[in-house]
């Protein structure tokens, strides 16, 4: 009987798993494993943890939901805090592993660990990987990765005509009880053993939500269904007080909790059974801009982490200590960058109107380094997603993927969008 491993990565969920309903379809038996890789939580080159509290925090909700998921299936789940590489291979020969299941990962750091392992086994044993992060699959797109358009709206309207979204896959049925029955001593680590303190949430937040797949499915239960506010989803998407002005579906989509398939077929349900408008239409075309930074990233590997972008532009930037520290407190000429700014620092989330306007004031008015501000924001949002963060941080910056290369008028973007300063005195006054 052949044993498969799932490798869990940033695709948290036992619904519409590609590896997952892979791994049980052609095999026997079937045991998992997640990495709280060190490096994650270790400071990178600008001065920064990569995975702050506010994302460790949920990463360790969603991780103790999927391991109890997992458990309805019989499967268990393995968790170590080490370097995959350092103990993968082992793991692999001592279980009798014959294939590892993953998904598809391209950006560097994942795609050097991975072959680090694939050296370190058997030729024998076959690695195979899915891309389930999209809601376009890249086989089905009507461009080759080379020619994917510089601009957003040409690569939207094509694809729209020409690709249809897959079905999500079925979730997989509970396996043999023996599956189960196998000595697993490992434990999920806590935020102090991740090297945080605990902490109590900001009642001020927008996202007041846990990690998990069901929380995922509860929050698409209110926001859909019970309020039904994705019917209004487009005239308040750029609001900047509570938890229903946007779907906040993107921490979740971001590890994986819910894929883009099952977002968008769920909108499709409510456009069925309850009405089709612009502003249901306007959270797909928020999954297509998910879909087009990812794109980018498979067709420009590093340069999106690159000073000079995609579009290798020779711009004049600043390394200002003092700028970066008022930047970061709130502590600007700018009373709406510094609300949001008091925002990200209390709470790991930002409005997407504040993400904008913070980062084209770091880029376009102070002209200091964009990818400080990307690190930063990598490292206390709660929805961190790479191609997303990068690839928006680029667009802001005048190195990505605007075509108009368009810088905010702050003042201005204060008074449409919080004309009466509530959002500011929730957040500059004491």
């Amino acid at each position: 009987m052949s044993t498969g491993l799932i490798w869990f990565k940033n695709n948290l969920r036992i619904e519409d798993n590609s590896a997952l309903a892979e791994a049980c379809k052609e095999n026997g038996k079937v045991i998992a494993i997640y990495f709280f890789d060190p490096r994650h939580f270790e400071f990178n080159e600008f001065g920064f943890k990569k995975t702050g509290k506010f994302r460790a925090k949920f990463l360790i909700e969603t991780i103790t939901e999927l391991k109890e998921n997992l458990a309805d299936l019989n499967i268990p789940l393995y968790t170590y805090q080490e370097k995959p590489e350092k103990c993968l291979p082992e793991f692999i020969e001592e279980n009798s592993i014959s294939r590892v299941y993953l998904q598809e990962e391209w950006t560097s750091e994942e795609q050097i660990i991975i072959s680090k392992v694939q050296k370190e086994v058997s030729e024998d044993i076959r690695f195979a990987s899915f891309y389930d992060q999209f809601l376009f699959h890249p086989e089905d797109i009507p461009y080759p990765l080379k020619d994917i358009p510089k601009v957003f709206t040409e690569f939207r309207k094509k694809c729209e005509a020409k690709v249809s979204v897959r079905q999500c896959v079925s979730t997989p049925k509970s396996l043999n009880d023996e599956n189960f029955n196998i000595k697993n001593n490992t434990e999920i680590p806590g935020l102090k053993d991740l090297g945080f303190e605990e902490f109590e949430q900001d009642s001020r937040t927008a996202f007041p939500f846990e990690g998990g797949a069901k929380q995922a499915r509860k929050r698409i239960q209110q926001y859909f269904w019970e309020t039904q506010n994705l019917a209004q989803y487009k005239q308040t998407r750029n609001g900047l007080l509570g938890e229903d002005y946007s779907s906040k579906l993107s921490a979740w989509l971001a590890n994986g909790s819910v894929s883009a398939k099952q977002v968008y077929w769920e909108v499709k349900k409510f456009e069925k059974e309850i009405t089709k408008n612009q502003d249901t239409y306007w959270l797909i075309f928020e999954l297509i801009w998910r879909d087009y930074f990812k794109f980018i990233s498979l067709k420009h590997g590093n340069k999106i982490f690159k000073i000079d972008g995609i579009l290798e532009k020779d711009l004049e930037w600043n390394d200002d200590e003092t700028a970066k520290q008022k930047w970061i407190k709130g502590e600007t000429k700018e009373p709406f960058v510094n609300a949001n700014m008091k925002e990200i620092a209390a709470t790991g989330f930002m409005s997407n109107r504040g993400r904008q306007n913070v980062a084209s004031y770091w880029a376009k008015e102070l002209k200091q380094d964009w990818r400080v501000g990307a690190s930063y924001f990598e490292s206390l949002l709660i929805d961190y997603d790479v191609h997303s963060n990068w690839g928006n941080w680029m667009y802001n910056s005048g190195v990505g993927n605007d075509p108009r290369d368009r810088k905010f008028n702050i003042k201005r973007q204060a008074e449409r969008y919080d004309p009466d300063q509530k959002f500011q005195d929730l957040w500059l006054k004491e």
